[in-house]
């Protein structure tokens, strides 16, 4: 329930920050907002109800709770995956195309970046929701997961569910993996880049942000990629609960920590934006 609290108020609090302070009105700093109010939501649909069963000593949820809990997650997940492209591509375009990016990373750009990431985020987990939720259920509908997840759910289906674990490997592949790729490609150029920048501070802050961006990236995809992408012959419940806590819990809380601490620009906006509120009081 802590790790809960802080990364609410992390993510909530870089929002906000993104919000009020206009130095941060920038295409990379849009992009992270929405990461933030992503990861506010995506942990929101999991630990309240993990805590609040634990409280209880009630651990249960309700078929069609399931299928909410479970909507939310995949949508939170596959949307995250793709604004962590759009922010790559930011980076590139900032370093490796200065003259191009006002035109390139434009507000108009910005927003249809966010829209599809929040679409296809959608699209992919009302597909995958609908499918389990009529699967045939007649064994034990006890899930050996901490809340309702995809790999813990098939094995409870009466039916052959090859087709739709292959569909699972296609999704995660679109989703995951070849974003994942995409953006160590990105980053590859981009850190070539600042290998031959003339300035040395301009060489050490643009190796900040892609060394934190590349930081993030790592922590979300790995334990998704690897959760999602075995057969299920090599997989094991208490692996997937562990590799869970990852991308549901820590990551969310590590975000606005990384980003925040490694981050000058978004350190003067806290000192700002709190010396307008203190200046209001006084």
């Amino acid at each position: 329930m802590v790790v809960f609290v802080l990364a609410s108020v992390g993510n909530s609090g870089m929002t906000a920050l993104i919000l009020l302070d206009p130095r941060l009105h920038t295409p990379m700093y849009f992009l992270l907002s929405q990461l933030s109010l992503m990861d506010l939501l995506y942990i929101s649909s999991t630990v309240p109800k993990m805590a609040s069963n634990f409280l209880s000593g009630q651990k249960s949820i309700s078929f069609l709770g399931c299928g909410v809990q479970m909507f939310f997650f995949l949508t939170m997940a596959g949307s995250e995956g793709l604004i962590l492209v759009s922010m790559a591509y930011d980076r590139f375009m900032a370093i490796c195309h200065p003259l191009h990016y006002p035109i390139r990373m434009s507000k108009v750009t910005c927003v249809k970046m966010t829209l599809g990431s929040w679409t296809l985020g959608s699209i992919n987990s009302l597909a995958h929701t609908v499918y389990i939720l009529h699967l045939p259920y007649c064994r034990s509908r006890a899930i050996n997961h901490f809340f309702c997840d995809v790999p813990a759910m098939v094995p409870l289906a009466c039916v052959d569910t090859w087709v739709y674990e292959y569909m699972v490997f296609v999704s995660t592949s679109l989703f995951l993996l070849v974003p994942f790729l995409g953006i160590t490609a990105s980053y590859g150029r981009v850190l070539f880049a600042v290998f031959h920048m003339r300035s040395k501070e301009g060489r050490r802050k643009a190796f900040t942000t892609c060394s934190t961006h590349l930081t993030v990236v790592t922590f979300y995809y790995t334990p998704f990629v690897y959760t999602y992408l075995r057969p299920r012959s090599l997989r094991s419940p208490a692996e997937d609960k562990s590799l869970a806590v990852f991308y549901t819990i820590l990551t969310p809380m590590l975000n606005p920590i990384v980003y925040s601490l490694r981050n000058k620009e978004v350190l003067r906006a806290m000192g700002r934006v709190c010396g307008m509120f203190s200046s209001r009081k006084t």
